[in-house]
């Protein structure tokens, strides 16, 4: 057995039978797809009943509900392919996913512990304004040589953890114990495992070719809403994970600073500051990242270098707030190259909108 995906479901009718044609339409690699009902209410199981009636490749392990993390954990479990993936049941993949991350990852004399590859993301999804967007790391992933190690590319854990665009070698994710976080719900736990799993890899190899489509914080998604103290929470975690292996390199010191600037700016944006105890968590939180990295980042205004430095008590290092406006007018060129000008506008403000997007 080559590739085992494993797809956790739970309530996901509507997208469940798109996901599993899309897995299904893999015929080069020897599959298996292994379909968790994490005690779906809905008429998801039947769905994979069906699929399964008309395909043996596919599995079925019927449970009560338990979460995600503990969903794919059982599908790992029951795996018996030399790679793992994951597909969340409400994206879908574009043909030969599978087959042509496998042909990749055998390409190399040894296999690699990690295949990533870039993905479609979905904006505004089953909408009218619906967009396929390259994802923001597109481009980006640029090691001096192929395969890799996480401190050669640490742009890698700067964005979305997008643990399902990569295959995972089932005895490297064995050799280091290598799991989800059990939680209620998805809890995020999607964050702590790109950390485990990149940060361990002794090979990972990345390509640009873009196959799995995420669908963008589609309504009633875990993603959308006022998620940024559950990512503060995770971000320790992973905070946690470097510490625990020693990993003191800048160049991941400084992506992963990044993230968790982003959860801070967003939680001090929903005026999470107030609340009982939130404070606390936000200042201990940014006292476990590094005062020279921040003072440094070009992604971050002076304002929000100088409410760090007000909120954690370091000595100020200088900064200048030119390098952001520099950093904007990177990101304007980078997004215009990738998806076009009018799509760069629109992420800017100018245009409304994003009918038209090339």
């Amino acid at each position: 057995m080559d590739v085992s995906v494993i797809i956790p479901v739970y309530n996901v009718e509507e997208y469940l039978d798109q996901c599993l044609l899309s897995v299904e339409d893999n015929d080069e690699v020897a599959l298996e797809i292994i379909c968790v009902n994490d005690g779906s209410t809905d008429g998801s199981l039947a769905i994979m009943r069906d699929h399964a009636a008309r395909d043996g490749r596919v599995r079925i392990i019927d449970k009560e509900n338990e979460g995600y993390g503990a969903s794919v954990n059982r599908g790992i479990a029951a795996s018996r392919g030399t790679y793992v993936a994951i597909m969340e049941p409400d994206d879908f993949a574009k043909p030969h996913m599978y087959d042509r991350l496998f042909a990749f990852a055998s390409s190399f004399g040894e296999l690699p512990d990690v295949v990533k590859s870039a993905y479609w993301r979905i904006q505004d999804p089953d909408t009218p304004e619906e967009l396929f967007c390259r994802n923001t790391f597109y481009r980006r992933v640029k090691p001096p040589r192929q395969p890799f190690t996480l401190r050669e590319a640490p742009v890698l854990i700067q964005y979305h953890p997008s643990i399902w665009t990569a295959l995972y070698l089932r005895s490297f994710l064995d050799e280091f114990g290598i799991r989800l976080r059990e939680v209620p719900g998805a809890g995020w736990v999607d964050n702590p495992f790109m950390i485990d799993t990149l940060a361990r890899a002794r090979s990972i190899v990345y390509t640009d070719d873009c196959y799995y489509c995420y669908r963008d914080r589609r309504p009633g998604a875990s993603t959308c809403g006022d998620t940024s103290l559950l990512g503060i929470e995770r971000w320790n975690d992973m905070r946690d994970i470097l510490d625990s292996l020693g990993e003191t390199d800048p160049g991941i010191e400084a992506a992963l600073d990044r993230m968790g600037m982003r959860h801070v700016g967003l939680a001090i944006g929903y005026g999470h500051l107030g609340e009982p105890g939130v404070r606390e968590k936000v200042v201990a939180t940014l006292r476990r990242m590094d005062p020279d990295i921040i003072a440094g980042m070009d992604n971050l205004s002076a304002g929000a270098k100088k409410r760090y430095f007000e909120l954690t008590g370091y000595e100020a290092r200088p900064y200048s707030g030119l390098a952001y406006y520099g950093y904007l007018l990177r990101e304007f060129l980078y997004t215009a190259r990738v998806m076009g000008v009018r799509y760069a506008l629109s992420r800017m403000g100018v245009l409304k909108g994003r009918k038209g997007a090339a």
